[in-house]
């Protein structure tokens, strides 16, 4: 019995070790719903691709070939200032630091530099790869390009200082477009879904999953395009959130209440 008892217990404690030691599955990951406190009307002409709250300004970037465009003013209000990008260039994430704006483009390899009050274009610098989504970190910016991973540049010169790869529970997260960079964490749109993951830049592990199904009624969404624009509202938690060719903004806050 003692022998039996003995096996038992070893057995036990094993199994204790590995689960211990497993590693974290996507289902672990702690799940959040958005909770929607208020909206703002939006341009359901707009294929937006970037979007960010700075010093009172919504900034806006959308895409499309002959279409795209930066695009500035009040939130909910019609814009103060744009710029249009030319053909053959299609427009992607934007993020603001200090008195400039960085422009991606998709499949172009550029980066544009803008005046962040006028949006003047003051610069074009080349990169491999796509570009998806842009944000500004402390020291740094962050920016996707439709892979699992996140590349860390410089703000001046835009030069690539590192990547991270996406992760949680073994299993890797790729389609990461348009970002959002508050404090140190970076929030991603996953491209074609209602998923908004929350990633920790340091180490690339998905932190929570938003859950931003059911914004639209029925009728909205036939006319509607993906999720695509995170803005957090600096000083608060709430964010303000829409999509390509969405009729409203939804400002709202991440929760793990229903």
């Amino acid at each position: 019995m003692r022998i039996l008892l003995s096996v038992c217990l070893a057995l036990v404690t094993a199994l204790a070790a590995c689960a211990a030691s497993a590693p974290r599955t996507p289902d672990s990951v702690p799940q959040l719903r958005v909770r929607v406190l208020g909206t703002l009307p939006h341009d359901t002409s707009a294929f937006t691709e970037g979007l960010e709250l700075d010093d009172g300004l919504l900034y806006e970037s959308t895409g499309l070939v002959g279409r795209s465009e930066v695009r500035a003013g009040p939130p909910g209000a019609a814009p103060t200032v744009r710029a249009a990008l030319p053909a053959p260039l299609f427009g992607e994430g934007i993020t603001v630091v200090g008195s400039k704006l960085w422009q991606l483009t998709w499949q172009d390899g550029i980066a544009i530099e803008r005046d962040a009050r006028t949006l003047a274009e003051l610069r074009r610098v080349s990169y491999q790869g796509e570009g998806w989504g842009l944000c500004h970190q402390q020291d740094r910016l962050v920016m996707s390009n439709g892979s699992d991973q996140l590349t860390f540049r410089d703000p001046v010169s835009f030069a690539p200082l590192g990547t991270v790869t996406v992760h949680a529970g073994g299993q890797t997260f790729d389609q990461l477009n348009e970002l959002e960079c508050v404090g140190g964490t970076v929030y991603a749109n996953v491209w074609r879904t209602n998923t908004i993951l929350r990633i920790d830049p340091a180490s690339g592990a998905v932190t929570a999953r938003i859950d931003a199904s059911g914004l639209l009624t029925s009728d909205q969404q036939r006319q509607a395009d993906v999720l695509n624009g995170i803005a957090a509202i600096p000083g608060t938690d709430e964010f303000l959130i829409t999509g390509k060719l969405w009729p409203e903004l939804f400002r709202v806050k991440f929760t793990d209440q229903g």
